[in-house]
């Protein structure tokens, strides 16, 4: 993918990486590798969250990272992303609350400028399409949601998603990347507070689209153009989705399956 030009005078952008754990249960892969956290797991060589902090280390206007996880936690991920050889800027430390709302909320707060938020699994984010989500912010949009089309993700690999969500013009994957500027974008966050993927939770999905567009986007009524202009119309704030061309950023390491994919596909990037 080509990487958008992020404009030199637009504004510093802040990274929260969301990295907390179910509250009472040890992820299976966090487990087999005997860490507390997942995203702690190595994969390729390094932990997963190393893999989304390289990546956002290498975009221009980073100003700081945020990493939101339970502060019992807080000294295993200082351990880990403080020997990190590609970010050597601030990194600060928010405590989870209850849901994704709050959390992102309290990651969010005193921030000035965009904000970048992603998941701490998110192991095949690129440089790439963190620029993209910022070009859409330097166009005027306040809520971005980076996605891409069913066809991509498989072939970047065929078993590597298995949700879409079918519209009238094509079927699309979330990336797990999204991109907030100015207080109106905030009011995004509540689409959160039920947590789950949006694919997994219809209660999420109808507070972001209102169950009218929810259900004309369920029978393929519509376009993806046409629901972000719905979603606009709901939130008051202008909502964009950037399509990425890599069909791999459809795909977070949720399992043992997702491990291996991810880890193939990070291995083809390396060697290539």
């Amino acid at each position: 993918m080509r990487v958008p030009r992020v404009p030199a005078d637009a504004a510093a952008f802040t990274a929260i990486i969301l990295a907390a754990q179910r509250a009472g249960s040890l992820d299976p892969l966090a487990e087999a590798a005997n860490v507390t956290h997942k995203c702690l797991a190595p994969i390729d060589g390094r932990p997963l969250i190393a893999h989304v902090v390289k990546a956002l280390a290498r975009v221009p206007g980073l100003a700081r990272i945020r990493v939101c996880t339970e502060r019992a936690a807080f000294e295993a991920f200082r351990a880990e992303l403080g020997r990190s050889p590609d970010w050597s800027g601030p990194i600060d430390y928010v405590p989870a609350a209850d849901n994704l709302a709050d959390s992102i909320y309290a990651a969010a707060e005193g921030v000035e400028g965009p904000l970048l938020i992603t998941t701490a699994d998110n192991v095949l984010l690129t440089p790439a399409a963190v620029a993209a989500v910022l070009a859409a912010h330097a166009r005027g949009a306040e809520v971005v949601l980076a996605m891409t089309t069913r066809d991509r993700v498989l072939a970047a690999h065929p078993e590597g998603q298995r949700r879409f969500y079918r519209l009238s013009d094509d079927s699309y994957s979330n990336c797990n990347l999204y991109g907030l500027s100015g207080g109106r974008a905030l009011k995004a966050a509540e689409s959160f507070r039920s947590g789950g993927q949006f694919a997994k939770n219809p209660a999420r999905l109808a507070l972001m689209l209102g169950p009218l567009t929810l259900m004309m986007a369920r029978l393929g009524l519509i376009s993806l153009t046409t629901a972000m202009r719905r979603i606009s119309k709901r939130l008051g704030a202008r909502v964009e989705a950037v399509i990425l061309e890599d069909g791999s950023h459809a795909i977070d390491v949720d399992n043992e399956r997702t491990y291996a994919i991810a880890k193939l596909l990070l291995e083809r990037r390396r060697a290539a």
